[in-house]
């Protein structure tokens, strides 16, 4: 089952993650990392970094197909959601219906929807059952009371099954310290700092506090059941926080307890009635609080201690220069290069008067290309500063260079290039910075769907895998055609019966040769030394081939009689039966009309492949044959002689190599002796200039029989190795 978990790096989804895992099932993680951290999960799974609310979501849905998802993702800061009320509806409801959507698009066949007890409010009549009224005291409360409803409509209107748990203040280990029910690891935190603890009220204000695993374990059976609608995920136990404050004492020292005044929207009791979820989902809690809160300690204080192994043994002092330098680093070079144009004006080398460049002018420019027009402004305005000043050195009065239409001139040329050229690199920097923000955008979109397209290729390769290796499946018929997409008979013959043995789960598979006499020889068969059969079968002993080759169809034994196979089928060339495939053995629960059909299927395959093998041979056969004889040539005789050793090798189908003393001037004629003696299963052919007879399924004493006939006739032979024909 694959799961996906929002908010599965944080407190309760990383517990339900292991969990989920633990029971075997695929996990799926989105999470933003707001508040969760990505150590939280220690066992495989897939995450993606995104808020909830982002449309991207439903991308991943297209990827992962879960069956069940889980939403825990939530802004859970009550303050927060008081102070910043938008915040909360974009997390809590936006995210939510998002979520909905993806999940009714893609087929999900349960939602569960983690609500809170704060959607009763203060309410005194507790503990509190699922059917009181709720009256929310925070936006936290309102906008999971109204989850609620989208997840009703939701079942309602698109028959998405959706299940709500309201959980009470549930407490564990890695939970932070925001959002209701943190108190515990808040005071923890302070325990362990030996500070003291600062409860909001008279410490007379009481929780029902669950431990994380039990909670978790509601979640696990609440996906794996048929449950529907709102249930209360709770202990079921009114605890205060001064108690609370007396069970911490139980195991660790308490500095002292400050009492504070009272938070805007907390509720003073909340205790949840447990007794539907018991008697629905047979659920119970398992942990007591005193269990559960020194589970918890001693978490927080390995969590601490494994924190101060991490840190350096010496701890060094940072200093925040880079940025501060960072600020000052225009001014600063603004101030070298005016102290360098002051330096040239001041100490004229005496080849400055001579040039026509305004070392000022190209100081404000520079200056505005580099920083923009701040810097620009304050070189413009110090550039003409030291062109006043250099007027007053020769004397000039300065109210009359008030008047001097060249002086304000010079002074307007500054200031206009000053402001000019640093408008011109604000914009450019602008334009810039927005391609860089553009492109940014586009990397992290391309990151994410080549993501997401790894994985659904993941997905993809592993369900094509599960379709070509499942039995009986289209997949695995497949994987025939694959096998047989090739031109040389001998080729398809002996996958045939390699392929047939994977798809039909036999290891008892034959293939006779038809060649229109009362004989029928075997061309190949499977393996194994136990499985025995006649090299030639004669029709007329054997009817029920007979009666497959005159019928031309599948026929079953039904009759179960004995020396015939379970079935066969026969291999049609052109109309004529050219080979009959059987299977010999196969268990009794696999004789149904689909292992039948199947059968009929392959073997029409076969037959197909065969055709085409055919044409070819008969289209290519003056450039496989010598000059009108019966002699393969020897590229064509190789490729026999492999598929032979092939099926010895698969199927423990013997051949016999046998190396013809003749005079190859006169090769048609010895040729045509010899093939008046051959099988339609045994080949002629050159090897390396030496005519060589191959024999099909025979062995060394049978070959000697044929040796004798050949002699007979006038025709030497001799026995040649496989290691000869490579050589």
């Amino acid at each position: 089952m694959n799961v996906l978990i929002t908010g599965g790096c944080g407190f309760i989804g990383s517990f339900a993650a292991e969990r989920f895992h633990k029971e075997g099932h695929r996990v799926t993680i989105i999470d933003n990392l707001s508040t969760g951290q990505r150590s939280n999960v220690n066992v495989p799974h897939k995450w993606y970094g995104l808020h909830v609310e982002d449309r991207k979501c439903d991308e991943i849905f297209e990827s992962v197909r879960p069956d069940v998802v889980l939403h825990l993702a939530a802004q859970v800061d009550v303050a927060q959601s008081i102070h910043l009320p938008q915040s909360d509806t974009q997390a809590n409801i936006m995210g939510l219906v998002n979520m909905l959507e993806c999940s009714r698009r893609h087929g999900v066949k349960k939602f569960i929807f983690a609500s809170s007890a704060a959607v009763y409010g203060n309410n005194e009549e507790v503990p509190l059952r699922e059917e009181t009224p709720g009256d929310p005291q925070s936006p936290y409360g309102i906008n999971k009371q109204l989850g609620e409803y989208y997840c009703e409509k939701w079942r309602e209107l698109y028959g998405l099954q959706t299940l709500v748990f309201r959980f009470a203040n549930v407490y564990g280990p890695r939970q932070g310290i925001a959002g209701e029910g943190g108190v515990v690891s808040i005071f923890m935190q302070r325990l362990l700092r030996g500070e003291e603890l600062a409860i909001y009220g008279d410490g007379g204000q009481t929780r029902d506090f669950v431990y994380v695993e039990d909670v978790v374990d509601g979640l696990y059976r609440g996906a794996e059941s048929e449950l529907t609608g709102v249930y209360n995920l709770s202990g079921c136990r009114e605890t205060s926080l001064n108690e609370l404050v007396e069970s911490l004492k139980g195991f660790s020292d308490v500095s002292g307890v400050r009492y504070e005044a009272s938070r805007e929207g907390d509720i003073y009791r909340s205790c949840l009635d447990n007794a539907k979820v018991k008697r629905q989902l047979d659920w119970v809690p398992l942990y007591s609080l005193d269990e559960g809160l020194r589970r918890t300690y001693e978490w927080f204080k390995a969590e601490r201690a494994r924190q101060a192994e991490a840190r350096p043994a010496r701890a060094k002092r940072e200093f925040a220069l880079g940025g501060r330098f960072k600020r000052v680093r225009p001014y600063a070079e603004n101030a070298l290069a005016f102290c360098a144009v002051l330096a040239l004006s001041l100490n004229d080398p005496g080849w400055l008067a001579q040039t026509l460049v305004d070392f000022k002018l190209v100081y404000i420019i520079l200056l505005g290309v580099l920083y923009g027009s701040k810097q620009s402004i304050i070189s413009a305005v110090l550039a003409s500063g030291l062109y006043f000043f250099e007027h007053l050195q020769n004397g000039r009065d300065w109210v009359s260079l008030l008047y001097d239409p060249e002086v304000l001139f010079m002074l307007a040329i500054y200031l206009f290039f000053g402001l000019l050229v640093g408008f011109v690199s604000d914009r450019h920097r602008r334009e810039a910075a927005e391609m860089r923000n553009d492109l940014q955008a586009e990397r992290e979109r391309y990151d994410f769907l080549n993501a997401v397209y790894k994985d659904t290729r993941l997905v993809k390769d592993e369900l094509q895998r599960q379709l070509v290796g499942s039995k009986d499946s289209i997949g695995r018929i497949y994987s025939i055609v694959k096998k047989l997409e090739t031109l040389e008979p001998e080729q398809i013959v002996t996958s045939s019966v390699d392929v047939l043995e994977h798809l039909l789960e036999s290891r008892r598979i034959s293939i006779y040769s038809v060649n229109g006499t009362n004989f029928l020889r075997l061309m190949v068969k499977s393996g194994g030394s136990s499985f025995l059969l006649p090299k030639t079968i004669r029709l007329s002993e054997h009817p029920w081939y007979a009666e497959v080759i005159d019928g031309k169809s599948v026929r079953v034994n039904r009759s179960l009689e004995s020396g015939a196979p379970v079935i066969a089928a026969p291999i049609v060339h052109d109309g004529t039966v050219v080979a009959i495939v059987s299977v010999h053995v196969t268990e009794f629960e696999r004789l149904t009309l689909g292992f039948e059909n199947l059968f009929k299927v392959s073997v029409e395959m076969i037959s197909d492949s065969l055709a085409r093998a055919f044409q070819f041979v008969g289209a290519t056969r003056s450039e496989r044959y010598v000059d009108d004889t019966p002699v393969l040539q020897e590229t064509s005789f190789n490729q026999v002689l492999e598929s032979k050793t092939a099926a010895k090798r698969l199927h423990n189908a013997d051949f016999v190599l046998l190396e013809v003393k003749a005079d190859l001037g006169n090769l048609k004629r010895v040729a045509d002796r010899i093939a008046e003696t051959l099988r339609d299963s045994d080949y002629l052919g050159l090897i390396r200039d030496r005519l060589v007879l191959l024999l099909s399924n025979s062995n060394s004493e049978e070959a000697g029989f044929v040796m004798n006939r050949l002699a007979n006739k006038g025709i030497e032979t001799k026995l040649m190795s496989e290691e000869e024909a490579y050589v």
